[in-house]
């Protein structure tokens, strides 16, 4: 019988990708299914990530700026594409899995909070369940996408979402990899939109570390990505030498790049992600996500669509919590004021 083009696809995986990469026949889901004769495992991750609601809604969620004046401030989309582009060039040249790490990196804000971090922190603050994105994200795949049915995506790609906050924590390199390109990537189009939004100039950027990782956007983001191309592959070929498989923590930076990476991350904290111009409308973000939780949670009556379906199952917390952390920032706030602002009074 002649092969798919799928199973030659997974073929060639075994003659030029890592011994430490994730080959696409090795994929698992929770619910088994057909293959596609066209699209390998991974592959068709991307694509139900793609055509998913959730990936959608990440148009109009806050990156770092609050519904910002202008066309070319990032959102949590733009950010979710610049992380897949960074993360796909660190795993071809380290001769990973591209499709699977694609994946995860397409997936790994799919259940981010309106209002970026702010949001987040408010759910976390009036749930008594917690919230956390990356949970989220793993939650909008497995139980909320797809009128509840989930998009069954691959476990390797949902440990790589769940994972994405931490260093090394993922159990796949390619799961490890969208770790260092989320980090790349907000931080040097932070630095971008912060000096476009006049909340810095390049001048206030540490000298010490622009000398290390460079004085341009574009500068920066290649320096970081071939400094973890040369550590993480040095650590590659030491483990396939040692025999070690596939163990966490191999994805790296060179140190000098990795040190001047994570300080620049943390003037970008103490200069722009707390206190400074650009979060001033912050607060009123927070209060409008917790009263809108609560709202829900009080008249869970209000739940609309497949969050009925939740508040059967999982009671009125866990819907409202999946209710307000799916709105945009638009919706949150359209949805506040059809709420809690008085209309004018019409003689019809």
């Amino acid at each position: 019988m002649e092969k798919t083009v799928r199973e030659i696809a997974e073929e060639r995986e075994k003659e030029y990708l890592s011994p430490l990469a994730v080959k696409s026949v090795d994929g698992v889901r929770e619910v088994k299914e057909d293959e596609c004769p066209l699209r390998t495992c991974f592959q068709r991750d991307s694509d139900r990530i793609i055509h998913s609601k959730a990936f959608r809604r990440l148009k109009h969620k806050t990156q770092v700026f609050l519904s910002p004046e202008g066309d070319h401030y990032r959102t949590r989309l733009t950010h979710t594409l610049e992380v897949n582009q960074i993360a796909r060039t660190i795993a071809r040249a380290l001769g990973l899995n591209e499709y699977l790490t694609e994946a995860t990196a397409l997936g790994h804000d799919l259940g981010h909070s309106p209002f970026g971090h702010a949001g987040e922190r408010a759910l976390n603050e009036v749930s008594p369940l917690g919230f956390s994105h990356n949970e989220q994200s793993v939650r909008v795949a497995k139980r909320l996408e797809k009128d509840g049915r989930g998009l069954n995506l691959t476990l390797q790609c949902l440990d790589g979402i769940m994972w994405h906050c931490e260093d090394g924590a993922a159990a796949t390199l390619e799961g490890q990899i969208v770790r260092y390109a989320d980090v790349i990537a907000f931080i040097n189009h932070d630095i971008d939109d912060a000096v476009r939004g006049k909340v810095l100039s390049k001048e206030d950027l540490p000298k010490d570390i622009i000398a290390v990782v460079g004085d341009r956007h574009s500068v920066r983001i290649g320096r970081m990505i071939e400094a973890a191309v040369n550590k993480s592959r040095e650590n590659m070929e030491k483990a396939v030498k040692d025999g070690a498989g596939v163990t966490r923590g191999i994805i790296d930076l060179e140190s000098e790049v990795r040190e001047a990476t994570f300080a620049l991350k943390q003037f970008m904290f103490d200069r722009v992600y707390l206190g400074s111009e650009a979060k001033k409308e912050e607060g009123k973000a927070i209060e409008i996500v917790k009263i809108l939780y609560e709202y829900f949670v009080s008249n869970p009556d209000r739940l609309t669509g497949e969050y009925r379906a939740i508040l059967e199952a999982e009671g009125p917390d866990r819907a409202a919590l999946d209710m307000v952390a799916s709105m945009s920032d638009s919706y949150a706030v359209r949805l506040f004021s059809e709420i809690y602002i008085p209309k004018k009074w019409q003689l019809l």
